[in-house]
C-alpha cells in the first residue's frame, strides 16, 4: 500500500461560534470595555470586534455606526436604580443613595458614560441625551423625590422642598465636582454634602 508523504496537521478544537443574543452581549460588553479604557475618541469598531472575538462585519450588521453601538451599550450596561433607601431618616436615606450613585459613577459603565460626556462634540452628545436622561438623571431624581416626600410625611422635611431645584441638587453637585474638581466622592465628601447642603435645604422652617 502506498502511503502519502504528507501528514495531516493535528486537529484543533474550534471554540463554539456565538450567535444571537450571546454574541450581541459580547459586543456590547466589549464596547463598554473600550469606552472605559480608551474613551470615546479611542474606540473603534475594529477594536470592539477584536474584544468580542468576532469579525468586524458582525458588529456592522447590528450597529451601522459607532454612535448606535455606544448608545445601546450604555443603555444595556447602566445600573438600575429600582428602590429608594429607607433607613429611618432622610439624612441616612440620602447618604445611602449617594453611595449607590457613586458606585454607578465609578463602575465600568460609569467610566464609559463619562468618556462620552467629556469627549463628544455637541452634535454627537445629542445622540446620547436620551440615554443619559432616561438611564441616569431621571431614575436618580425619582428616588430623591421619594425620599423627600417620605421625609415630608415624617415631618423631617419642609413641605415646599419637593421641587425640581432640590431634586437636581445632588446629581448636579456630584457631576460637577467629579468633572471639574476630579472628586472621587469619598465617604467624608458625601457626608459633608448631605450635612452642609441637603439637610439645611430640607429642614422645616424654624427647626
Amino acid at each position: 500500500m502506498v502511503t502519502s508523504r504528507w501528514t495531516a496537521a493535528p486537529s484543533r478544537t474550534a471554540s463554539p461560534r456565538r450567535r444571537g443574543a450571546v454574541l450581541e452581549q459580547a459586543i456590547l460588553d466589549a464596547a463598554l470595555e473600550q469606552l472605559s479604557t480608551v474613551g470615546w475618541n479611542g474606540l473603534t469598531m475594529e477594536g470592539v470586534a477584536a474584544g468580542a472575538q468576532t469579525g468586524k462585519a458582525a458588529v456592522y450588521r447590528r450597529w451601522p455606526s459607532k454612535e448606535d453601538l455606544v448608545a445601546d451599550a450604555l443603555q444595556a450596561g447602566l445600573p438600575r436604580f429600582d428602590a429608594a433607601p429607607d433607613l429611618g431618616s432622610v439624612r441616612e436615606d440620602l447618604l445611602e443613595l449617594c453611595r449607590q450613585v457613586r458606585e454607578a459613577m465609578f463602575s465600568r459603565p460609569g467610566f464609559a458614560l463619562r468618556s462620552v460626556i467629556h469627549e463628544c462634540d455637541t452634535i454627537q452628545a445629542e445622540r446620547f441625551h436620551g440615554v443619559i436622561i432616561g438611564g441616569v438623571v431621571e431614575p436618580t431624581v425619582n428616588l430623591l423625590r421619594e425620599i423627600v416626600e417620605r421625609g415630608i410625611r415624617r415631618s423631617e422635611v419642609r413641605p415646599d422642598a419637593a421641587n425640581a431645584y432640590v431634586f437636581d441638587a445632588i446629581p448636579a453637585m456630584m457631576m460637577y465636582r467629579s468633572k471639574m474638581c476630579g472628586s472621587e466622592w469619598g465617604e467624608r465628601d458625601m457626608e459633608e454634602m448631605i450635612d452642609q447642603l441637603m439637610v439645611p435645604l430640607l429642614r422645616p422652617h424654624g427647626a
